[in-house]
């Protein structure tokens, strides 16, 4: 019937396919990259700052400063000075190396939401010997510890 008139020719028929095969590839990829985003949020915390103000009588308050840079929320529930935790079970622990803790900064957790900041201020520090480096540590409801260390001067 139509002998006069051709069809596509094979090689723009392969190009037309190739691009579409190439834009539902991308489709999907960023499909799956909105959906693998969804199951991996992550905890991570920074302490952006920790730094002693003595008080005069011996004694020290440290402040921390944390933020949460992570993808989900977290939960402080706890704080550890050089490597031994503040409270346990509600009860102060005996850390060595001090002659006074501050009580325990937690009744439960702290929760802390993705950007967001928060200040913890331990006050009544008082170690053996003045001018040491304490090691402070946040420690999360999921078991993550995330230390830094801060000069008494």
């Amino acid at each position: 019937m139509y002998r006069g008139r051709s069809g596509i020719s094979p090689v723009v028929a392969t190009v037309i396919l190739v691009a579409i095969a190439i834009v539902i590839a991308i489709a999907v990829a960023f499909w799956a990259t909105g959906l693998v985003g969804i199951f991996t949020r992550y905890e991570k915390l920074e302490i952006t700052s920790a730094y002693a103000i003595p008080q005069g009588d011996g004694t020290y308050d440290i402040v921390i400063t944390a933020k949460n840079t992570g993808s989900s929320p977290a939960s402080i529930d706890n704080v550890h000075l050089n490597g031994v935790p503040l409270c346990v079970d509600g009860q102060q622990v005996r850390i060595p190396g001090f002659q006074e803790i501050p009580e325990c900064p937690f009744n439960g957790s702290i929760p802390l939401n993705p950007g967001e900041r928060l200040i913890i201020n331990l006050q009544g520090v008082r170690p053996n010997n003045p001018g040491v480096t304490v090691e402070v540590a946040l420690h999360t409801a999921s078991g993550k510890l995330y230390p830094y260390s801060v000069l008494l001067p």
